[in-house]
């Protein structure tokens, strides 16, 4: 048996991924579950600790005598600054306080942040680098920064290692499903300027493995990595790459303009928010939308981890559509 490895967020699609990925397969493990959460498709052997991010108790049960955290717990949806730093940054520093306490030679902690913390990229090609200043242009984004500057506040006691991904497609997501499915219908609705867009993404399973070297690279501690796509994409790009699996002819493409997303997203949003109630749609969703350049630079993950992605996009997507088939979900 090999190390002890702790994960959040075990329930969530690069949670589930994560625990089955085949590079794990001589550890033992270990899941942080709410006490309401559901036993999704946890392998038999799978330790539960359960508790919430409030719970000293159960956070110190949870770290102790762990090797490695990964943490991918998080929000994205919230009404407002305060709930975003409720999921987002709160149980950061709850867990490090724990290890701090319960198990100070934790050989490291992986926090899974986000593009969004770094804000978009000036220009579509070489894209946001971790040594860029910040610019998060959502409440979301601001949270999960937060959450970063959290982190590696503990750096010097605790290795710390932060990774940022961009949008993440694959067998088990819902979100970038959504426009496979518009795109075997034969047409595709995006906001902004679609001819101009450029943007990161990259496979769950490419993810995973990023995680799992950055966890286990000495090198990483105390440093920011993006885990990302090895070029951006475009929105033909994603055409091209579905098209030969769907099997659809030509494309009936809405690019929505500026003012009608941000008046959409803040018409919704309001409506939610008078509700009390959390909207994936609202006005900082539509300023993320419309943003041209969600691109991230893969270079400090190439040079200092030796990671790339390996998984093209036309293998990614053939895989992804493969698996919504099969869920009856194209």
């Amino acid at each position: 048996m090999g190390e002890t490895l702790l994960v959040t967020g075990s329930t969530g699609f690069i949670g589930r991924r994560l625990l089955r990925h085949p590079s794990l397969s001589g550890e033992k493990l270990r899941v942080f579950l709410r006490p309401g959460s559901l036993r999704r498709d946890l392998a038999a052997g799978v330790e539960e600790v359960r508790g919430g991010f409030d719970d000293p108790n159960a956070l110190g049960r949870a770290v102790t005598g762990v090797d490695r955290i990964i943490h991918l717990a998080g929000v994205t949806k919230a009404v407002d600054e305060v709930a975003f730093d409720g999921g987002n940054v709160l149980p950061v520093q709850n867990l490090l306080e724990a290890v701090r306490e319960h198990n100070p030679k934790l050989g490291r902690f992986v926090l899974v942040s986000s593009l969004a913390a770094a804000g978009p990229a000036s220009e579509g090609t070489l894209g946001v680098a971790e040594s860029d200043t910040p610019h998060p242009v959502s409440a979301y984004g601001r949270s999960k920064l937060r959450g970063e500057v959290a982190a590696l506040r503990f750096a010097g006691d605790i290795p710390v290692t932060v990774v940022r991904p961009p949008a993440v497609y694959g067998p088990g997501d819902r979100d970038v499903l959504q426009v496979f499915q518009m795109l075997g219908k034969g047409f595709l609705i995006s906001a902004g300027n679609a001819r101009r867009q450029r943007f990161s993404m990259i496979h769950v399973d490419d993810l995973v493995r990023g995680i799992m070297v950055a966890a286990r690279s000495e090198r990483a501690a105390g440093h920011i990595y993006n885990i990302t796509s090895s070029a951006p994409w475009s929105w033909n790009d994603v055409v091209s790459a579905a098209r030969p699996v769907l099997g659809f002819g030509r494309v009936f493409r809405v690019s929505l303009p500026a003012p009608a997303v941000v008046f959409l997203g803040a018409l919704v949003g309001g409506a939610a928010s008078l509700m009390g109630k959390a909207s994936i749609l609202n006005r900082d969703k539509a300023v993320e939308l419309l943003q041209d350049y969600w691109v991230s630079s893969p270079r400090r993950a190439t040079e200092e981890l030796g990671f790339t992605s390996l998984i093209s996009p036309e293998e990614g997507v053939a895989g992804t559509i493969a698996w919504a088939r099969g869920q009856g979900l194209l």
